[in-house]
Parts: C-alpha cells; sequence; structure tokens
C-alpha cells in the first residue's frame, strides 16, 4: 500500500492529473462564485442589529444588578476553549497586539480570540505532521536528513506564521474598503449633521445609505451608533471607532468628534474641512500608482512585449532576404 501511494505521488502523469484536475475546479468555482454570494451586506447588518440588542441587554442588565455581568459576545466553542485553557494559549500566545488586530480585522468577543489562539498551536502542529510524514514516511525528497530536518522546522514556522498573514490581510482589506468610502461617508455626515439631525441620528443614517459602498464602515457606524447611545462615556464610543478601523483618517474625525462633545466647537466646520482633506488624500493616493504604473511596466514589456514586436517587424524582412517561402 505504501509502495503503491509512493508511486502514485513520484508519477509525473498523475500529479499533473491532480494540478489539471485543481486548476479545473479552481476555474468552475471562480466563475460560480458570483451566483453563490449571497447577500453579504444584509447579513453583516443584522449581526449588528444582534449585537446593538446583546448591548442594550446589558446595559439595563447592569443599571439593574450592578454585580451582574452579561455576555456580549458569542461564546467560543468547548474544544477550543478547552485546548486554549488547558494549554494556557493566553498566557504565551495572546497579547494586546492580537487582541487590537481581532478588532481591526472584524473579529470581536471571546470566541474570535480563543479560535485565533487555537489555530496558532493546531496549524503549525498540522503543517509539522504533515511535512513529517511527506519527507520521512513517503521519502518522496532524496535529499540528506539535514535538509529534510530543514523543511520541517520552515513548514512549522509557516504554520505559526499563517494565521498572522490571514489576519493581516483581513486588515487590510477592511481598511481598504473603508478609506474608499470614507470621503463619502463624512459628505453625508456633514449634511445630516447641517440639517439637524443629532450625531447618532447621523451615524445612523449614514450606515444604511455608505452600505452599499463598503459593508465594514457601515457596520463599524452602527456599533458607534449603539455605544453611543449606552455607553457611560461618548467619548469612549469615539475612541473605540478609531481602534476598531486603524486609520488616521476616521481618528482625526473622532478627535474633532471629542473637542466638539468637549468644548462646543462647531462640528459642521471642522466635518467640511475634514472630509475635503480625506478626499484629496484618496486622489494624492490614486496618482502615485498611476505615477508607478509605468516602471512596474518595464520589464513586462520588454520580457513579453518586445520580442513579439521585433518576431512581427523582423520576419518579413528575413523572409525577403533569404528567399523563404
Amino acid at each position: 500500500m505504501l509502495s503503491l501511494i509512493l508511486s502514485k505521488v513520484t508519477d509525473p502523469q498523475f500529479v499533473a492529473m491532480i494540478l489539471v484536475a485543481i486548476a479545473a475546479a479552481a476555474t468552475v468555482y471562480t466563475i460560480a462564485m458570483p451566483f453563490l454570494e449571497g447577500d453579504d451586506l444584509s447579513k453583516r447588518m443584522k449581526a449588528v442589529a444582534l449585537e446593538r440588542d446583546r448591548i442594550r441587554a446589558r446595559e439595563r442588565d447592569r443599571l439593574v444588578n450592578a454585580q451582574g455581568r452579561t455576555s456580549l459576545r458569542q461564546e467560543p466553542k468547548a474544544y477550543m476553549k478547552r485546548v486554549v485553557d488547558r494549554f494556557k494559549l493566553g498566557d504565551w500566545l495572546g497579547t494586546e497586539t492580537a487582541k487590537k488586530q481581532l478588532l481591526m480585522a472584524g473579529y470581536r468577543g471571546p470566541q474570535a480570540e480563543v479560535a485565533f489562539l487555537f489555530f496558532r498551536l493546531v496549524v503549525p502542529i498540522g503543517l509539522m505532521i504533515l511535512a513529517v510524514f511527506y519527507l520521512f514516511v513517503l521519502n518522496a525528497l532524496n535529499q540528506p536528513l539535514l535538509i529534510r530536518l530543514g523543511l520541517v522546522i520552515s513548514a512549522t514556522y509557516l504554520g505559526i506564521k499563517l494565521p498572522e498573514v490571514f489576519l493581516k490581510n483581513t486588515i487590510t482589506k477592511r481598511q481598504d474598503s473603508i478609506r474608499r468610502a470614507w470621503p463619502d461617508s463624512l459628505d453625508l455626515l456633514l449634511i445630516c449633521v447641517e440639517a439637524g439631525m443629532s450625531i447618532e441620528q447621523a451615524f445612523r443614517r449614514v450606515s444604511t445609505e455608505v452600505g452599499s459602498q463598503s459593508v465594514p464602515l457601515a457596520e463599524e457606524f452602527t456599533l458607534t451608533t449603539a455605544e453611543l447611545s449606552y455607553l457611560q462615556e461618548r467619548r469612549l464610543a469615539y475612541e473605540n471607532l478609531a481602534t476598531r478601523t486603524g486609520l488616521e483618517t476616521v481618528k482625526a474625525i473622532t478627535t474633532a468628534l471629542i473637542q466638539a462633545e468637549r468644548y462646543g466647537t462647531p462640528l459642521g466646520t471642522a466635518l467640511r474641512v475634514l472630509a475635503q482633506e480625506s478626499r484629496d488624500m484618496r486622489m494624492n493616493e490614486a496618482e502615485k500608482k498611476a505615477a508607478a504604473l509605468p516602471p512596474k511596466l518595464t520589464v513586462p514589456m520588454i520580457l513579453f512585449f518586445l520580442p513579439v514586436l521585433f518576431v512581427v517587424i523582423m520576419t518579413p524582412a528575413l523572409t525577403q532576404v533569404f528567399g523563404w517561402r
């Protein structure tokens, strides 16, 4: 049985068939993705509405019974929590930076933290076992022992870094979505404030309007609306918004809102100036990307475009010179 598996793994034709099957499945999945996607906005907004209800219930219970504690988040999986508690992963894997990154990635509550710690333990162990099985049991690579040990260590290190890489990619995508929709949301917020709405109503209105452009931003505005209604200090709601997004432009807006709450400064003027600055920053970033495009295209043009161009130009001349027919 082992020899059969080894012969299949080392057979180039079998490996090529597997790769072709994977490529075909990926192509079918890519084509079917738009048809299989549901209404992500409605699902996220429904989740935020449920969380707002949890905030209301928590604050009501806190006012009734100062000693009682109500869970705001969904409870983590039992087996994950057992593993995390048994090995005390929160002491040597959980850091304040990781908790902040989870918030910025949109994963809130103890469930997200426990799952992150669980996968930081399981993924490197799984990759190490897979590498040991492939290199030592199947003996797929005829390399010295030190090289195979190095590959096992590299696979384990990759498993340690994979959850962090996934978290950073999620944060980047979320911040890009918020950054693109932020100037428009500031314009809408300015219109709502100058129309006489309170800041809570303005946030609620903007969250419903900007949802089609950026679901994460709509979610953050809805959470800020809930926190403004139920937190003891409104300043904490603005600071939490800046912490969850991790963007300097959002931090500037929250600072202006805090100053307006504290000193009574006009909010419309600050919002108008900051909205124009955000729009200018977005235009500057677009111009930087456009300016960086020619150097990036130089190497692909030299490798792929110029040889084809020379072939097209020189082939008729060479045909006439050498008399090819």
